[in-house]
């Protein structure tokens, strides 16, 4: 069985093309779906197994990263959304998608909702910020990262509003409920709090997080560039071994065809 992968797009989308090609080549059954798809039932998104929310610049990132798209799904396919999750498929939100996730409440409550309790916000630098960072794999429910916690992988950013912000108080929900999937991280894998090797400024390291399930997962580097050999600056020295990013799609399949 291939697994139905939705690839949600809009205006501004611009990494559904790697995402279709990273679930594919795992043995997905991928597909473009556009926003306004879902919301003339043209497509129902109960139709799928996997829903995928691409990086890119949704709506050119008007207003705040995210927020029109998120706006969009809790408007007009919230039951959708809250359906699909209340049935225990995964979902995956990268860079913009991630920005989505947490607009909607999925991340890190798991539940839609108009009030969102933590955002990703402009970068310390003030720039946009493109480059590989170091990732430490934290062991985590999380079913997109089965077999890689606690190992450092190498993946790359490219965003201007990845530093990821909320209270005190969630902050120390979402530590001590074990949701902070992926932090930056130096080249021994210790947490990385200061620019460069925290691109952004994240609170914590955190460049990733999941809910409360496991089966709901943000981040903001990009493992859809990073599924081949030679997509790495460094494919040439070798030693990489598979491609880093490659098991967070094979595992997302696993999953959906083992439901």
């Amino acid at each position: 069985m291939k697994p139905k992968v939705c690839i949600l797009r809009t205006d501004g989308t611009n990494c559904d093309q790697e995402t279709f090609y990273a679930f594919e080549k795992v043995g997905g059954e991928s597909n473009l779906v556009h926003i306004n798809s879902l919301r003339s039932r043209e497509e129902k998104l109960a139709d799928y197994h996997i829903l995928a929310i691409p990086g890119g610049f949704s709506y050119g990132d008007d207003v705040h990263s995210g927020k029109i798209l998120a706006v969009e799904l809790t408007s007009f396919l919230k039951e959708q959304m809250q359906e699909f999750v209340d049935a225990g498929k995964p979902a995956l939100g990268i860079c913009n998608g991630f920005q989505v996730l947490v607009r909607t409440g999925l991340l890190p409550g798991g539940q839609t909702t108009d009030r969102i309790s933590a955002a990703l916000i402009h970068n310390d630098s003030g720039r946009f910020e493109c480059r590989w960072v170091n990732l430490l794999v934290e062991k985590t429910r999380c079913v997109f990262v089965q077999g890689l916690e606690g190992k450092l992988i190498s993946l790359q950013v490219a965003h201007g509003e990845g530093r990821f912000y909320t209270s005190p108080d969630t902050l120390k929900s979402i530590e001590d409920g074990g949701h902070v999937v992926v932090r930056y991280a130096d080249s021994k894998g210790e947490s990385a709090r200061d620019y460069p090797l925290n691109p952004n400024g994240s609170l914590n390291a955190i460049a990733g997080i999941c809910d409360p399930t496991g089966r709901i997962f943000g981040l903001m580097p990009h493992p859809e560039r990073f599924v081949e050999d030679a997509q790495n600056p460094n494919w040439r020295r070798g030693g990489q071994g598979e491609p880093h990013g490659l098991a967070v799609f094979r595992n997302a399949v696993r999953y959906a065809r083992e439901m």
